[in-house]
Order: structure tokens, then sequence, then C-alpha cells
């Protein structure tokens, strides 16, 4: 269980950017459909997004750095292409952008604007989304929360006393507070479906190979990390996933192509409410993946109780992996974050990550071994389900402070792979995961809940999400009260 929240003060407990202008109430494909149409400019969409955004940051912490004048001479600009051309957006302080820092959330490295766009960034341009700024995200995306040293958080838009999920934690607080209609976020062990469950969005985890990676990511030994977005509705990740295929499609993963509706026949869904790696789900978080094993039940889909077939070595392989990169991080191989890097900075996560691999780094040969193989393996040991049903998270997103930066190392790993124990498994075999708000709290805050598939299985991953988003409408901000 988690502590009590830290107080507020005067802090709002829901944080709302909701008005009466360009972008109304609509997510991005309402609003794109608006520009396509003439009834707003992008130069309007663009100019709302900003003010919505000011309105909105200095509770929140969302924005790691911003982009305003170019955003709004791109919205200016003649033609604007893409299923998404003029809708405003962010890119998460992780990839690389022209023009903007890429510091990783961490005080290490310099914020020094870069020279080019990344192969994802462009992709992400393809799609006709403006970015208006960059967005927080804890220190090298370490972590399940979007916290820093020195109470340098990011709130969750719900209720600032908690946390928003990490690491894409700054574009899900834009994007669930009504400030953006979507916003990039990328996950290595969780970093889009966590923010997602914690600020009720939809997050989906891509196969690895289905979008282009940057180039920092490409050179890992086991590709745990993908990029996405993260949307209010189900129909704007669809639309993006098509948008970006069109973009760049991998010939070795079936396509997605135009998703709008339900699947074409019943499928069978194995139902794991608990993780083998953690305590069990708290009574939140079981109760919407019940909910959810009914909503699936009652449109004609067969649910049955599922183990996921892991092997007990996956939860140390996984650990000493992410210690691995962390090393790596830590100690500038290659001049990754170039000559200005300054370690020193570092925080203790880190920190400790780094010294945890250290102690580990005779076994990188066979956890590396181990992780990349594990694809194959899920492939096929998946069994005769179509899709997994599970939570997100352990537990529903925990109090500002409990997950904080400035703790040590071990009581920071401790709590942190109790609360994070679904979502790695994905990142390691690199199949799809899609988190959808389909639960509540007691509180009222949204709780995710997980669907998993097969590698390449995004369609039918968003096919099941179309069906339960008709039959459960997500709850909004937008109409909160």
């Amino acid at each position: 269980m988690t502590s009590a929240p830290e107080s507020t003060g005067l802090l709002p407990e829901r944080v709302s950017a909701f008005t009466d202008d360009a972008l109304g109430t609509d997510d991005a494909t309402g609003v794109a459909e608006r520009i396509a149409r003439g009834e707003i400019s992008s130069a309007e969409a663009v100019d709302a997004a900003i003010a919505r955004v000011e309105s909105v940051n200095a509770t929140l912490n969302a924005v790691a750095a911003t982009d305003h004048d170019r955003a709004r001479r791109r919205a200016g600009a003649t033609r604007i292409r893409g299923a998404f051309a003029g809708v405003p957006s962010a890119t998460k302080d992780n990839i690389h952008v022209a023009g903007m820092p890429t510091t990783m959330g961490s005080q290490a490295v310099s914020s020094r604007p870069g020279d080019l766009d990344g192969a994802f960034t462009r992709q992400f341009l393809d799609t006709g989304v403006i970015p208006i700024c960059s967005t927080t995200m804890p220190e090298f995306g370490w972590t399940a929360t979007t916290e820093r040293v020195g109470g340098d958080v990011t709130r969750n838009p719900w209720n600032t006393a908690y946390s928003t999920g990490g690491s894409s934690g700054g574009s899900a607080a834009l994007v669930a507070s009504g400030a953006l209609p979507i916003a990039h976020g990328n996950d290595g062990g969780g970093s889009i479906r966590i923010p997602a469950a914690a600020c009720g969005l939809v997050g989906l985890k891509p196969s690895r190979g289905r979008l282009r990676l940057d180039e920092g990511n490409a050179t890992m030994p086991v590709k745990v990390v993908v990029d996405g977005v993260l949307t209010r509705s189900v129909r704007d990740t669809a639309r993006f996933f098509e948008a970006a295929e069109r973009s760049h499609r991998n010939p070795r993963l079936q396509p997605i192509g135009h998703v709008e509706d339900g699947p074409a026949r019943p499928l069978r869904i194995g139902y794991q409410p608990d993780s083998p790696f953690a305590p069990p789900s708290d009574t939140d978080t079981r109760a919407a993946v019940e909910r959810t094993r009914d909503l699936l039940e009652a449109l004609g889909h067969s649910v049955v109780d599922y183990v996921a077939p892991v092997p007990a070595f996956f939860k140390s392989d996984f650990e000493d992996y992410w210690s691995l990169l962390a090393y790596a991080v830590a100690s500038n191989r290659g001049g990754l974050f170039g000559s200005d890097f300054d370690a020193t900075k570092l925080d203790p996560l880190t920190l400790g990550l780094a010294k945890r691999f250290r102690r580990r780094a005779h076994r990188a040969p066979l956890f590396i071994a181990r992780l990349a193989a594990s694809g194959a393996v899920q492939q096929r040991r998946f069994g005769d389900v179509d899709l997994v049903l599970s939570p997100v998270l352990v537990h529903t997103p925990p109090p500002i402070g409990e997950l904080t930066a400035d703790q040590t190392f071990e009581e920071h790993f401790a709590k942190l792979v109790k609360y994070a124990a679904f979502t790695p498994l994905a990142n390691a075999t690199g199949a799809p995961a899609i988190s959808l708000p389909l639960g509540r709290a007691a509180d009222g805050r949204p709780v995710g809940v997980m669907l998993s598939g097969r590698l390449g299985d995004e369609r039918r991953l968003l096919e099941i999400a179309f069906d339960l988003e008709e039959a459960s409408p997500f709850a909004s901000l937008a109409s909160a009260t």
C-alpha cells in the first residue's frame, strides 16, 4: 500500500486546461478534421495549445523546453500534410529534435540545442503534428514516475498530489489535462503504458521495429525502447500508427492499416490479474481488470485464466540489463552525451543502477542472450489465447514523494520493482501491448488495464480497444467533476 499523499498547499486537486477555444474538447482526430474543413486554422490550434500549456504548466511542471516561435511558423505554412496536419503536439525530452535541447531529464546532460532531427522525429513530423514544446521525464527514464532531484516533479492533473507515472509523464500530464490533444512518448519498460494508466489515457507500446528508432536506441544490444504517442482516444492512436506506417512500413511485420472498429470474430483472452514477480494487485487495480474481463465477456469474447510462461530468471535478467544501460550512461560510453557531460550531477538511481551492474557484469553475456531470445520464446509459448488481459501496474500510482529521486537507490529500487512488474516483458520480447483507462480508483483517479499480444498484433489490440471504448467510454477531465 502507498502512504498518504504529501500536502499540496494551494495546489488544486484537479487541473484542466479545457476551455472554449479553437481546440475545444476535441481529440487530435477531431482537431485535424476541423482544420481540414477550414473551421479553424492550424495557427489558431497552435495558439490555443500554447495558451493552454502556459495556463497549467506552473502547476503541472510538464514542459522541458518550449518551441513556440517555430511552431507558429510551421502553422502559418501554406501546405501541411499528414493525418494530423496542423495539430499541436509535443516531443519527449529524449529524442533528437533539431534546434531543441535533449537532456534526458538529467542535470548531467548539457542543454545545448541539437543540430538534426532523429529518425523517429522525422517519422513523427511526417504525420503532420506541430510540436510546441518538449516534455519532462525522470532522469534517463529509469523510473516509473516523473520526479527529479530537489523536488522537481511533474504532477498528475487528475490529482496533483499523485504521480503521473513515468517516464513519459510530462506528455501524459499535458494530454490528460487537455493542454494538448496528442503527444510523443516512448517505452523501454512501460514508459508509455504506465503514464497512460496513471493519467487516464490510451498508450500503445508497439512491436519492435514498427517505428523508426532514434540513433541511441538503435545501438542497444537488446532494443527494448520503442516510440509512440499518448492520446485520449483509441481512434487517435489508430490514426497515428496508420499515418506512421505511410511514412515507413517494416515489411517484416504485418501491416496495421486502417482500423476503426472491433475484431471480426470473438477472441480467446487470457486473464492474469497478478504478476509472478510482485505482491498481489491492489483492490482498485484488481477491480478494474475484473470489470474489463466482464466487459469482454459481455462483448462475446472468451476469457480464461492464464499464467504467462515467463521463466523465473526473467526478472533478474531485465534488472541486470536495466543496470547495464545505466552503467553505459553514467560512464558516457563513446561520448554519447558529449564532452560536457557531468557525471557528478547524476541522481542516486542512475548511480545505484550503474554500481549494481559493476557487481554483476560477469553475467552480461548470459542475460543479454536470454533477453535477446525472449521474443522467439514468447511467440512459441503464447498458448491458445489471442491476447492477454492484465493490470498495467501492481497498485494505483503512488503519491508524489513515494518514488522521489532524492531517496537512496536501495529504497527506490525496492519500491519500483514491486510496482512496475507487468510492463517489462513486452519490452524484452518486442511484442505490443496497450494500456486503456477502463477503471477508476475509489478517489476517482484513473486505473489502466493492459492487453498484450504477439509480435505484430497491433491491429488486433486496436480492434479490441475500439470495442471496449465504445462499451465503456473513457473518463476525461473535460467532463470530470
